[in-house]
């Protein structure tokens, strides 16, 4: 998923795998550590296929903790606020965020088999609001989301988590989820949208790739 917004806000609230904290530097130690992969594009088969669980013996593994950094130093090059395993790649059912709610409340962490629960009907609220992807690079597009969103599934150490989302982050949560099911923003639009969708990514896609390329080298990538 893609931001609209640029810029860092320090010093304000932060949670960091849905628990507060004091501090969070605007580069986040796993970008720190990771490595910038190539991000997939919208009709490559990968992203067109739901994903692989993580296994029990993938946990704790300094392969999985690697891929973790990646994903976020990938999501910071590319000014992201959320990227999914198949975004890099890898065929499994996890992803990063780092992301400003609309409360000014910064959400970083990552989740590896997330599952969405199902809200009661009360708490579904549908909002309309424009949407993007670092697959899709350049177009954004109104794509119907709840404002909320619950998601359960474990950390790269096994560890249960649970995350909750409002607005902005919410649909974050959304975005990412639909990725590991092999599903892309484009699959909620109409025919007609989506191809106009897909002509304006082709038209700035060159351009989306050159300020990457450039975030990346700034960031010593």
């Amino acid at each position: 998923m893609t931001v609209e917004h640029e810029g860092t806000q320090p010093d304000r609230r932060t949670r960091v795998q849905g628990e507060p904290v004091p501090f969070c530097p605007p580069v986040v130690p796993e970008a720190e550590r990771g490595a910038v992969r190539r991000i997939t594009v919208v009709g490559e088969e990968i992203l067109h296929r739901p994903c692989r669980e993580v296994t029990e013996d993938a946990f704790g593994t300094a392969e999985l903790a690697a891929l973790v950094d990646d994903m976020f130093a990938t999501n910071q090059a590319a000014e992201g606020a959320g990227l999914a395993a198949n975004q890099v790649g890898v065929d499994l059912r996890l992803f990063v965020w780092d992301i400003t709610d609309d409360w000014g409340v910064r959400h970083v962490g990552h989740l590896a088999n997330p599952v969405l629960d199902d809200l009661p009907a009360t708490d579904r609220r549908l909002v309309e609001e424009p949407e993007g992807c670092l697959s899709v690079p350049g177009p954004y597009r109104v794509v119907p989301r709840l404002d909320r969103a619950v998601v359960r599934g474990r950390d790269k150490d096994g560890r249960p988590l649970v995350i909750e989302g409002r607005g902005y982050f919410a649909r974050c949560l959304q975005h990412e989820t639909d990725h590991l099911r092999g599903h892309l923003y484009l699959d909620r639009l109409g025919r007609r949208e989506r191809k106009g969708a897909l002509q304006e990514m082709r038209d700035s896609q060159d351009e989306v790739f050159a300020r990457r390329a450039a975030a990346a080298k700034r960031l010593g990538k």
